[in-house]
Parts: C-alpha cells; structure tokens; sequence
C-alpha cells in the first residue's frame, strides 16, 4: 500500500474546513462529534447538539467535564460564550424547520443517488433511528463521515443502492472518509479530494458504484488532510 489513510482526526479536521462561515451545524452522535475540536480561525460557525445546545465548544480537559453538559452522545462539552441550552422539543423545532445549514453524521452505506442508511443493521441489537431522519429531512446540507471507506467485512459503503433500511431518500450531498472528499452530483460520485498515492482504480475497486475524478481533485495527506 503506497497511501497512508487519514485518521478521525484528520477527517474532522478536514470537514471543519469546509463548514461556511457563520453556518449553523449539527453534530451527530461519534465521530462527527471530533468536529468540534477543529476550530477554523478566522472563521465561526455555530454548533448544535440535538439535546439542546448551541454553541458548542471542543471537548472538556481532563478533569473539567461538567456531568450536566453533555452532547447528544452523553458525552463531556463545553458551551462557548454566548451559547445557550433548551428543551429538547425546542432543539427539534429548529431541525424541523428548516435553521441548520450542515448536519454532519455518520451512516452505514450511502447510495449514489444520495439515499442514506445510518440507523439499523442485521443482527439482535435494537435499533434506535434517534433524530437522524428529522436532521437529514430538515437541514439544508448533509455530510457524511466515514471512519473507513469500507466495512471491516469489506463490504462496500458508497454503493449503486443502499440494500440496508433507509433514513433518509436522496439527502447526502457530501462524503469524507478515510480514503476521500466525494460529492454526490446528478451524475453519482464524484472525487474532489483523494489520499495522495492512492489510485482512482484504487478507490474504485472500495466503492461499489462508479466514480468520476472532479477537474483539479486536491490531495489528502494523513496528519495534515490538507
């Protein structure tokens, strides 16, 4: 392997990049939660939980977590100056009507169309749909985060057609993963940013539909995602 994949940190990092200034954002539960520990200077952009906060800041230092001020993971925050915190049906009236610009989760595949399946997988556990399908029905943009391009089983995750239940129809614009920055067009997956030394062929044979190579795709490089 002549490529080094990007780390979570790396893709949060690269993500926080592409978030406008003065957006409001939502954060989902695992790791688009690291997002919040990327600040981009010269720039602001407003983070919300589902739980009820906006204005979230990066993780707490050890030894300062305020058990009270927790995301929608139960984990450990900080709230910035001039944040606030609410009731959770207030957090959800500002989903569903339409005031969050990114909502950033993760998902378990993502067709070409844009179709999303983020909340239910094969086997006993239960599955819990959370506020994933109010967030990818009420936010203006939707951003994906994948760990790994591909499943620990191989399985493929961008695919021609989700095959696991859905949670949203046609509503991902955008895909970071370990491997690369695709977005979703008319016209499928498209490649604007690419691990350096890692092939098209490369990453096509770890997607399971077609992708194109954008005019001028930028190089990724792990500890950096520059």
């Amino acid at each position: 392997m002549n490529y080094q994949p990007l780390s979570a940190e790396d893709i949060a990092r690269r993500v926080a990049r592409d978030i406008p200034n003065g957006a409001y954002v939502n954060l989902g539960i695992g790791m688009p939660m690291l997002v919040a520990d990327h600040p981009v200077p010269g720039r602001e952009f407003v983070l919300h939980s589902e739980n009820g906060l906006l204005g979230m800041g990066p993780a707490p230092a050890a030894g300062e977590e305020d058990q009270d001020l927790v995301n929608a993971g139960k984990q450990p925050v900080t709230i910035l100056p001039g944040g606030s915190y609410f009731h959770h049906a207030d957090s959800f009236a500002m989903i569903r009507g339409g005031h969050i610009d990114v909502s950033i989760l993760g998902a378990y595949q993502v067709a070409a169309n844009g179709d999303l399946a983020n909340w239910a997988l094969p086997g006993p556990k239960p599955p819990a749909v959370g506020g994933a399908m109010d967030l990818v029905a009420g936010a203006r943009q939707v951003w994906v985060m994948l760990s790994t391009h591909v499943a620990k089983d191989g399985a493929h995750k961008l695919v021609a057609r989700c095959d696991l239940p859905l949670t949203g129809l046609a509503c991902v614009d955008r895909v970071y993963s370990d491997l690369a920055v695709i977005d979703i067009t008319p016209h499928g997956f498209v490649v604007t940013d690419m691990v350096a030394g890692l092939s098209l062929e490369e990453l096509q044979a770890k997607t399971g539909a077609p992708i194109q190579l954008a005019d001028g795709c930028r190089p990724l490089r792990a500890n950096r995602a520059a």
